[in-house]
């Protein structure tokens, strides 16, 4: 019996699953002693200490003389007025190309004065930003090495990663040196709004902490698979939860960097919502799954692909896809032209080739200056484009006028617009178009009844004339 129980055993480790995979637990006491050291000394020198400076301004003694009367005569330069102070902080790196191109966090180096690099081995060098995309936050520096030839790590494939898969965090957490602390990936494709807009991350419960933010997530082959940029935490220190950002936006980012463009976030041409359960049973499905179009543009990239209204999204490159945040993100780290998706119809599934194409500024903004007699007299508005609802992170928008400005002590300010708010209709007529709008100027109406939208909310301004 032992015997037959052993030669199942065996017959079952050597299932192709196994070979496919490639991971397998500890089979013996040899195998619990292995060391991270080998992967250490190989992929640490890629990971560097960075060091900003900023100056700021502030002001001394009592705050009566912050009063704009008193600094109306006194000034800023007196000696109770503003004075400059230096601000330090520090962060983590990556050194991705043997050039000097080093991949970080936005908020590491956003407003600095001053960059500095510092390698594991002591040698330091300045740097100069030289890309930096809020959205992601991410941010790229570049060093002259000087003729050395730095060390570097190579992108990893993030999408291969799997919940469990071992992992190291290299970083200086509070400055007090390069740092290594191991884990396993405790979750793929994490959305929440606590830690980016509209972000995905890795999660891992290796310790990263203040000091910790761009440095590496690296696989047990030494490739790079992420980059630490943020944990969850109550007290400010780590609590096992972490947050990376995939390498495979990354490298989309840097590749865009070299080859002299500007990476961006490919356009759907469509709203979606996820697929919930009473969702499924009407369609058919046996279990919620996928992204539900809602709305579909004619000239899309979903609509010209072959898409329409109520099709379900169910897989981008094979990778599922469960809310708009995801579809976004994986179009985002697909490299190519082209993103083959898998979707669901009338009970069938299909598939389709979406082409990977930035947001259209269609039409062009025109940013105008309204300073004809209306109520709109001091804002400075642009046209509404897929480019602009990208840029300004509109929503529940199409089409329409968007305030990127309202002038002090204008009609405008005075009635109450802001920066952001889209106007879409006048008494009863819908607004495109700036040259829509500006037929309302000099016009003078009993009453004025203008909608707009501000934050996503469709709101009503109404004046007498």
């Amino acid at each position: 019996m032992f015997r037959l129980l052993s030669i199942v055993l065996m017959a079952m480790l050597a299932l192709p699953v196994a070979a496919e995979t490639n991971r397998r637990l500890p089979q013996s006491a040899a195998d619990v002693h292995l060391s991270y050291a080998p992967l250490v000394k190989q992929t640490a020198p890629a990971v560097v200490n960075i060091y900003t400076k900023k100056v700021m301004k502030e002001r001394r003694f009592s705050t009566l003389f912050d009063d704009p009367f008193f600094r109306r005569f006194l000034g800023d330069d007196w000696p109770g007025g503003q004075r400059k102070r230096v601000q330090n902080s520090l962060g983590s790196g990556v050194i991705v190309a043997a050039d000097g191109l080093i991949v970080t966090n936005h908020h590491v180096v956003e407003g600095a004065d001053e960059v500095r690099v510092v390698l594991s081995d002591r040698r330091e060098y300045s740097a100069r930003i030289v890309a930096m995309q809020e959205r992601n936050d991410l941010a790229l520096l570049q060093v002259d090495s000087e003729g050395d030839t730095l060390p570097k790590l190579s992108f990893g494939d993030s999408n291969g990663i799997e919940v469990g898969d071992l992992i190291l965090a290299i970083g200086n957490p509070f400055g007090v040196g390069q740092t290594v602390t191991s884990g396993i990936v405790s979750a793929t494709a994490r959305s929440t709004k606590a830690i980016g807009d509209g972000g995905v991350f890795i999660q891992i419960d290796a310790a990263i902490n203040p000091g910790n933010s761009g440095g590496a997530l690296v696989d047990m082959a030494g490739r790079l698979v992420g980059v630490n940029t943020a944990i969850f935490s109550r007290s400010g220190g780590s609590h096992g939860i972490g947050f990376a950002i995939p390498a495979n936006l990354v490298q989309q980012i840097v590749l865009a960097h070299q080859r002299g463009g500007k990476a961006f976030r490919p356009w759907l041409g469509a709203a979606g919502e996820t697929v919930n359960q009473e969702i499924a049973s009407a369609l058919g499905m046996v279990r919620p799954r996928g992204v539900i179009l809602s709305g579909v543009r004619a000239d899309g990239p979903l609509y010209l692909a072959g898409l329409r209204e109520n099709d379900i999204i169910l897989s981008v490159g094979g990778q599922a896809v469960d809310d708009m945040v995801a579809l976004r993100f994986r179009l985002e780290t697909t490299f190519g032209s082209e993103a083959g998706l898998t979707y669901w119809r009338k009970g069938k599934q299909r598939r389709a080739d979406v082409a990977i194409v930035p947001p259209p500024e269609i039409p062009p903004r025109n940013e105008t200056i309204l300073s004809a007699a209306s109520p709109f007299q001091g804002l400075r508005v642009i046209n509404v484009s897929p480019a602009v609802i990208e840029e300004l992170k509109l929503r529940g928008v199409d089409d329409g006028v968007v305030v990127t400005g309202v002038r002090r002590g204008s009609t405008a300010r005075r009635l109450g617009f802001r920066k952001g708010d889209v106007i879409q209709q006048i008494n009863g007529q819908d607004i495109a178009l700036i040259k829509e709008l500006r037929l309302w100027e000099g016009r003078d109406p009993s009453v004025w009844q203008i909608y707009l939208r501000r934050k996503g909310k469709r709101l009503k301004m109404e004046f007498r004339g």
